[in-house]
């Protein structure tokens, strides 16, 4: 009788970021699934010297002789030492309930996300955020969603907000809070189909579907977004670099009043997207951080209303 949910088998290497494009091959060629990532978090991503983990995951037995085998005349042929070959049978997980167990619920200032497992109290004077963790980033969990909710919280409390935009929206979680907290219509884009996809469910799920907008966007290149702007509210919880490759369009989209909340960051990456905005015309209204990560309000004066 076969298992309800397989086992899984892990292969992985530790090695420098340019030795990576020699071993990835090798990884693919015995798993369905690779990636890499810094092997300690909280190392500098641009320091050459740092260490990268790659690995993979198969659905079938992997043969370590043969892989270690590959590294080793890939190593040979590069003129490198070859990397510690890294085996493991995992035994089969109902990912989707254990997924669901992780996740409580989470209170962000006056937001209260939840999944649709929850079936507890909705604490009174609360916004409630009806998220399932999924296939798209943004379910409350992680420091930087948090981060930019209980900024949007701060902010609406201040001001009233008329054109807001939801720049790399992923789930829409960030796009719902500011609509169904201040009942306007918020533009949402995202370059990933899926994401744009699962928002616009999200914006359904949660009565919001009249006040989202989702639409697929490369940065802000769209159409769409153009002729919508200029944007008095945007937040962009992303990546650092991609914050700071785009900051010329972000302030090109910004309203001469407006505010930007971005996140996506860590600490230390703070003064490389500072500076980025800094040359738009922007300045540092406030930070959030939380266990390493970094939140950012800024606006063109510091005098902005908030």
């Amino acid at each position: 009788m076969s298992k309800s949910h397989p086992d899984v088998w892990r292969v992985a290497v530790v090695v420098p970021l340019n030795a990576i494009e020699l071993y990835e091959p090798i990884l693919e060629r015995c798993a369905q699934a690779v990636s890499w990532f810094l092997d300690d978090p909280t190392s500098d991503e641009s320091d050459e010297k740092v260490l990268w983990r790659l690995e993979g995951y198969s659905k079938t037995p992997v043969d370590r002789a043969a892989v270690e085998s590959d590294l080793a005349m890939a190593a040979v042929t590069a003129g490198r030492t070859a990397p510690t070959l890294v085996v493991e049978q995992i035994a089969g997980i109902d990912w989707v309930s254990a997924n669901l167990r992780d996740f409580p619920p989470i209170a962000a200032g006056r937001f209260f996300v939840h999944g649709s497992h929850y079936d507890g109290i909705i604490p009174a004077g609360s916004i409630p955020l009806l998220i399932d963790a999924g296939t798209a980033f943004g379910s409350g969990e992680h420091a930087t969603t948090f981060g930019c909710l209980t900024a949007i919280d701060r902010l609406l409390r201040r001001r009233r907000f008329h054109r807001p935009l939801d720049l790399g929206c992923g789930s829409g979680i960030l796009a719902l809070a500011i609509a169904k907290a201040a009942a306007i219509r918020v533009q949402a884009a995202d370059i990933d189909p899926v994401s744009v996809s699962v928002a616009r469910k999200n914006a359904r799920r949660n009565g919001a579907a009249a006040r989202v907008r989702a639409t697929g966007s490369d940065g802000y290149r769209s159409r769409v977004i153009a002729k919508r702007r200029p944007y008095d509210l945007i937040v962009a919880n992303i990546l650092a670099r991609p914050l700071v490759a785009m900051a010329a369009d972000l302030g090109r989209h910004l309203a001469p009043d407006g505010i930007a909340v971005l996140s996506g960051l860590l600490n230390r990456q703070e003064r490389l997207v500072l500076a980025a905005h800094r040359m738009q015309g922007l300045s540092l209204l406030g930070r959030i951080r939380i266990d390493g990560w970094s939140t950012l309000v800024l606006a063109r004066t510091p005098r902005a209303r908030i």
